[in-house]
């Protein structure tokens, strides 16, 4: 597992609208048997959520929260994967969701300022950084699968890649260097059978 810059691979279609999307894509599988995982370290995952707006920069988020980060992950992927094929969600899955999406208040308090008087706000203290984060992906994600998009929800159709995107039109790819390999990876076999026949 390694991390590289994000400029690597474009966003996959639909991670500007939905930052689920984009979090799901955070493991990607290139040729060759490479793999770049933005949440595979405490400090890259760090990066990954402030970039994001989802945690302030130096959070300190210790190896037990990117685990937990890494574990959604996972959870959002079979749900995507489950999307796509038509079928039944996984009870954990679901399960994993709804549990981020209850740790955080959804209303926001009152205070009260001694020199401003009475004021509300959402409470996110420090020690709830991770479940905040984990709530805003949890609940971006059950937008999208709930939404008109999820109709056109998709995983990426070049081998190796593993990233899911919004189809446009007749986009099946995630980025045109996916497109370029789907694209050169047909003609070859269609090379190949010619010369078979």
């Amino acid at each position: 597992m390694s991390e590289s810059p994000e400029t690597e691979l474009p966003p996959a279609p639909g991670a500007e609208r939905y930052v689920a999307l984009d979090f799901v894509n955070s493991a990607i599988a290139l040729p060759g048997g490479q793999f770049i995982d933005f949440l595979g370290t405490p400090a890259g995952a760090n990066r990954w959520l402030a970039g994001r707006d989802l945690a302030p920069e130096g959070a300190g988020l210790q190896e037990m929260c990117t685990t937990q980060l890494r574990s959604l992950r996972e959870h959002l992927r079979a749900l995507f994967a489950a999307r796509v094929a038509g079928i039944p969600a996984l009870p954990a899955a679901l399960a994993a969701v709804n549990d981020a999406l209850s740790r955080v208040p959804t209303a926001a308090l009152l205070y009260w300022d001694d020199k401003n008087g009475p004021y509300r706000a959402a409470p996110h203290p420090l020690n709830e950084i991770l479940d905040h984060a984990l709530a805003a992906l949890s609940a971006n994600a059950a937008d999208l699968l709930t939404s008109p998009d999820a109709e056109r929800l998709t995983s990426c159709e070049s081998a190796p890649c593993t990233r899911y995107l919004l189809r446009h039109g007749r986009r099946h790819w995630c980025s045109t260097r996916c497109g370029d390999r789907a694209r050169a990876a047909r003609a070859y076999a269609r090379r190949t059978q010619a010369k078979t026949d």
